[in-house]
């Protein structure tokens, strides 16, 4: 395989040709914020946390689907890159609760994010789901970063229970025809939570604990009713 070798930050650095910049710059140790990413799911630039300046290139590039190639130029930490994470995450903080979301509540801190610029009270508003024995859905704090329908999908499972549904600011995760999660094809692997950056998905027996159950309570809550085998 052929070697690119490019220059991230003034450092220079050589990768095969098809690696990413964002994969690049985390072999020189330069940390490029995201949201999106997961190393278990198909990159698809959904949220653009972590854009970069390329030297040459009109607009900024989505380091986790832009690739290397031989002679690149690239800045992280530019101002116009600055002012286009900051402007994503103001948006972000002001359309979503991310109070179970540390590592966002990190770059919120990181790029000056006071919540002033943009309007709070148009924070999204959603009932929170508990239609299941094994997790709740909470999309007031659901980031749309699109892991929990990847990994229900081709990434993992191959299940498809979930989806977008809605449209603009109502967008949200949903089921088709808004079915109950039961009542989907949801095996109840639990992959969808864990790949949540932002506590939207949440173990039921987790959710419970932390709104005051006793150990025994939360057993009695998720026990699911086992069918007797008929001779």
């Amino acid at each position: 395989m052929t070697d690119v070798t490019l220059f991230i930050d003034d450092q220079p650095v050589t990768v095969p040709a098809g690696t990413t910049i964002l994969e690049a710059a985390r072999r020189l140790g330069i940390t490029i914020p995201t949201i999106c990413y997961h190393a278990a799911c198909t990159s698809n630039a959904v949220c653009r946390l972590c854009a970069v300046e390329v030297e040459g290139w009109r607009v900024l590039a989505a380091s986790c689907v832009a690739q290397v190639s031989e002679g690149m130029s690239v800045r992280t930490r530019s101002e116009r890159v600055v002012r286009s994470r900051r402007t994503i995450l103001e948006m972000l903080d002001s359309a979503v609760e991310l109070a179970e979301a540390p590592e966002i509540q990190g770059y919120l801190q990181e790029y000056g994010v006071e919540g002033e610029r943009f309007p709070q009270a148009e924070k999204r508003q959603v009932p929170l789901i508990d239609d299941n024995p094994m997790y709740v859905r909470d999309y007031s704090k659901c980031v749309l970063c699109w892991r929990c329908v990847q990994v229900c999908a081709e990434d993992a499972q191959y299940t498809y229970a979930i989806n977008f549904t809605g449209r603009g600011f109502e967008t949200q995760i949903g089921t088709f025809f808004e079915r109950s999660m039961p009542e989907t094809s949801c095996v109840f692997c639990g992959q969808c939570v864990g790949v949540c950056p932002s506590g939207a998905l949440k173990s039921k027996r987790q959710w419970l604990f932390e709104n005051g159950l006793t150990p025994d309570e939360i057993m009695q809550a998720t026990r699911t009713e086992r069918r007797r085998k008929q001779r």
